[in-house]
């Protein structure tokens, strides 16, 4: 069975870090956006991380940072991914996760008017830009970086699409199991939806949304067994 991963971004104390983990999350985010209410400094990163036990990949949110600047984070803190949510170019992207070695997510922030035919040929872009991208994280567009907290049309994202993006912007534990059933994405990205308030998680919350992304999962799962089984021949 392919099961949605799942990402908890925006962590900011160990005890949110533990809670992720616990409920099963297979990888947790920092954000090293100044700006942002989530923002943690590369040491308090890394001390974070500290809580990460094996095999679950710890990400780095930038906006707008220099390829030195993402270095140099990464040098202190040891993320194993980067995700890019500024105005970087694609050629820009490159070059930050060149000068990191680390491999990067791409955000595109969904507009009213974007069509699905604009993230095929965007993603097409970034992985003829080198050998670091790895994914589109498609997110709502608003007047703002690092992540709206709002939702877009999930049928804009092309069906050839969907099981490669990382799939964000306006969800919860409401409407998880739409998203996975809907989109069906290679993993889904939260913060906002998990938050007690800004930069503080909550551990109920996180469980219940690993719950709604699992029974989404178990429901595309049930669906096509169905249809395996009635695409068998009838035994004579």
């Amino acid at each position: 069975m392919a099961r949605t991963r799942i990402k908890i971004c925006g962590l900011t104390r160990v005890e949110d870090v533990q809670a992720a983990v616990a409920a099963g999350a297979d990888a947790i985010g920092f954000v090293f956006y100044p700006n942002s209410p989530r923002y943690v400094t590369p040491e308090q990163a890394a001390a974070l991380m500290a809580a990460v036990p094996p095999f679950v990949t710890c990400t780095g949110l930038f906006v707008n940072a220099t390829p030195a600047e993402v270095a140099a984070t990464v040098a202190v803190a040891p993320i194993g991914l980067i995700q890019l949510h500024g105005d970087e170019t694609v050629a820009e992207s490159a070059a930050i996760a060149a000068a990191a070695k680390r491999p990067y997510v791409r955000v595109f922030r969904v507009k009213p008017d974007t069509a699905p035919a604009d993230l095929l040929e965007y993603e097409q872009q970034c992985r003829a830009a080198g050998p670091w991208f790895t994914s589109l994280l498609l997110d709502t567009y608003v007047d703002a970086y690092g992540g709206a907290g709002k939702g877009f049309d999930w049928s804009l994202i092309p069906k050839e699409l969907a099981p490669r993006v990382v799939l964000s912007g306006g969800l919860s534990v409401h409407n998880a199991t739409d998203a996975v059933c809907e989109v069906r994405p290679y993993a889904v990205d939260i913060s906002s939806g998990v938050e007690a308030a800004k930069g503080i998680k909550d551990g109920r919350k996180i469980a219940a949304f690993v719950a709604a992304v699992r029974a989404g999962d178990d429901l595309i799962e049930r669906a096509t067994h169905h249809e395996c089984a009635s695409a068998a021949p009838v035994p004579r």
